[in-house]
């Protein structure tokens, strides 16, 4: 028998002060049963630090061809590609010619997969950011997430502060360019 998602619901209170975001964002997010915790919440954190009109989660690592997330503008058009983890260069070319705009979120160490994405030709690749962010951060927080919980974050001068289950830490989200 084939395995399900496990659904999660996050309230998210979303204070991003570099962006002038503030939201209270209610997620249903599917965990494929073959994705990390870590993955999925790379995927919320991507999703909520890059939180706009149009946004939406894709269906995570059984997205096919689609990135993590998504934003589209009113007529359905992709304006902004944004992949999670450690994408190959064809992904990202692909997006970045489609949507104008692309980005990266990874706990990943950028060194394992930086060098192919420089070595190869991707449209722009001077304007695509890695956002990366401490694995040791992401573990610990991944482990606090249940299926129901409420996080609080927020964002100032590229430092995360983070709040879930009456812990509170805080990471510097590096920015990287392919170039």
């Amino acid at each position: 028998m084939a395995l399900t998602a496990t659904i999660y619901n996050l309230t998210v209170e979303l204070s991003d002060i570099d962006r002038g975001v503030y939201e209270t964002l209610d997620l249903r997010v599917a965990r494929h049963p073959s994705e990390s915790a870590e993955y999925m919440l790379m995927r919320v954190l991507a999703y909520c630090l890059e939180y706009e009109e149009g946004i939406e989660m894709t269906q995570g690592v059984s997205a096919g061809d689609d990135p993590a997330v998504l934003v589209r503008d009113l007529t359905g058009t992709i304006t902004a590609w944004i992949e999670v983890g450690a994408p190959d260069a064809e992904r990202l070319h692909r997006g970045m010619k489609l949507a104008g705009r692309a980005a990266v979120y990874t706990h990943r160490d950028i060194r394992q997969f930086f060098p192919q994405l420089v070595a190869k030709k991707i449209h722009r690749a001077a304007e695509i950011p890695i956002y990366a962010f401490d694995a040791k951060f992401v573990d610990e927080f991944a482990s606090l997430i249940d299926r129901r919980t409420n996080i609080s974050l927020s964002i100032t001068e590229r430092q995360l502060y983070v709040d879930v289950g009456g812990k509170t830490f805080n990471t510097t989200i590096a920015e990287h360019r392919i170039a």
